[in-house]
């Protein structure tokens, strides 16, 4: 008499036989058919064609990022809200309200990245946010 969680415990056996086959392949192929490629050049730094001008690399604050992180966000809303636009006087009553969930959802990361001072590059160069490593 089989079980009737039988196929869904084949199947999560499965979805991790895979990966970890596909990963044990590589490994098998990078052991026995990919030559060891050891020397100064194969281990020097390498940028977009050209020699590194200096040693190491030069940080760049943790602001820089997160503000991009906001433009994509904002950028990327403008993709959810065209079919909006486009269709707006077909749209229900639940399809208004949800959009506009959307919106104040939108507005509150606005008002949160404000208030947290990544939108302010005049005031202090410390800003209110605290993260990890930096």
């Amino acid at each position: 008499m089989s079980h009737p969680y039988l196929p869904v415990l084949i199947f999560f056996g499965v979805a991790l036989m895979v990966p970890i086959a596909s990963l044990v392949l590589a490994r098998l192929w990078m052991t026995f058919f990919t030559p060891i490629k050891r020397g100064y050049e194969k281990n020097a730094l390498y940028e977009c064609g050209v020699n590194p001008l200096a040693e190491r690399q030069t940080r760049f604050h943790s602001q820089y990022y997160l503000f991009g992180l906001l433009f994509l966000l904002f950028d990327v809303e403008t993709v959810f809200l065209l079919p909006f636009a486009v269709a707006f006087l077909k749209l229900s009553v639940a399809s208004f309200l949800i959009a506009m969930l959307f919106l104040l959802l939108l507005a509150e990361g606005l008002v949160w990245a404000w208030s947290k001072g990544l939108l302010n590059w005049r005031g202090p160069a410390k800003s209110n946010l605290t993260i990890y490593g930096d």
